[in-house]
């Protein structure tokens, strides 16, 4: 019983060393700016890049399908974590969930698009004409 303690005690603390190491070699540039709890400091905060994180995670069938078929069905959702990710975290992220960095630009630049087309075409509601 107490080999088997010690081994997992051992790959425990391998495995921190293994995440601090990690994380350390990222520069500071890449990391997020804002770390305080405030909901209206929600541009880039920890809590932003985990929920766009979590969320690229849950629509990657949309982008396996977007690199695959080349159909553009990426989701607002899914464009909304990508632009979150690439321009308010890390994105290098994107590479550590498996994508290429061209991969990654290709996806930045489809949701950059994607979301200025959608700004652009979004203007004040027409009310009813009067016939």
């Amino acid at each position: 019983m107490a080999p088997q303690s010690v081994t997992l005690f051992l790959v425990t603390i391998i495995t921190c060393f293994v995440v601090v190491i990690s994380f350390s070699s990222a520069t500071w540039d890449q990391m997020p700016r804002k770390l305080s709890g405030d909901p209206s400091a929600n541009n880039g905060s920890v809590l932003d890049c985990l929920n766009a994180l979590t969320e690229i995670k849950s629509c990657t069938n949309e982008i396996v399908v977007f690199f695959a078929n080349g159909k553009t069905d990426i989701g607002p959702e899914c464009c909304k974590s990508i632009t979150v990710i690439t321009h308010n975290c890390w994105p290098t992220i994107l590479t550590a969930l498996g994508f290429t960095a061209d991969e990654t630009y290709v996806l930045r630049g489809y949701c950059d698009a994607t979301s200025s087309s959608l700004s652009a075409s979004s203007g004040p509601a027409q009310g009813p004409s009067a016939a």
